[in-house]
């Protein structure tokens, strides 16, 4: 099921904030009211696609905070293992340099309660509790806006890396929306046409492109 346009399932959990320290009850209700949020789960420290994705994003930071956006990280990994990964250098597979929190959902209670946990909790035939599937996050990516709710997401199974450049178009999309109450069509950018929401507006647009 869909969580667009609920409420963003709250938590407190460690994290790693500033590349550097770890913290015990981060939570994303601090951005409440202040700031809009991505918040991403990857699947794994130390693995080959992860570093692209979580660099891209301190890459485009700066881009996102001049726009009252908090990036945040999430994974199934430990605080401490995160602590090693921003300690080690992108020459050696790290992500030494990142800034923005790095979440650790060790419970996986946090990927289960997003729906991007790649697995689920049962009973065998003994009445044994086991996991079936893969304990680790796919590498789902929501937009909250500051009254914390979800306004976007994205799921890509564990080999399909996501693209930043559209996560920050879809920010810029949803800040548009909201100051001026248009909706932006297929493809839009900062700077392209939008339209009213009625029909009149968009059998315009269609007929002018």
């Amino acid at each position: 099921m869909s969580i667009v346009r609920k409420k963003a399932p709250s938590f407190k959990a460690g994290a790693v904030i500033n590349g550097d320290e770890i913290v015990d009850s981060f939570s994303l209700d601090q951005y409440l009211g202040k700031k809009y949020v991505v918040f991403f789960f990857y699947p794994k420290d130390f693995t080959y696609v992860c570093p692209t994705e979580i660099l891209a994003f301190q890459d485009k930071l700066a881009e996102f905070e001049s726009r009252d956006v908090a990036v945040v990280g999430c994974s199934t990994d430990t605080p401490e293992t995160h602590l090693a990964w921003l300690s080690t250098a992108k020459k050696q597979g790290g992500i030494e340099g990142v800034t923005y929190p790095l979440v650790a959902d060790t419970a996986k209670t946090i990927a289960s309660n997003f729906g991007v946990l790649a697995g689920e909790y049962g009973y065998n035939d003994e009445g044994d509790m086991e996991f079936a599937g893969v304990p680790t996050a796919l590498r789902g990516t929501f937009l909250i806006d500051k009254e914390g709710i979800i306004r976007h997401s994205i799921i890509n199974d564990f080999p399909l890396g996501r693209n930043i450049d559209d996560t920050l178009r879809l920010v810029k999309a949803l800040q548009y929306s909201e100051k001026y109450g248009e909706v932006c069509p297929a493809n839009w950018d900062e700077g392209k046409d939008t339209m009213k929401e009625n029909r009149a507006s968009v059998a315009e647009y269609l007929a002018a492109h």
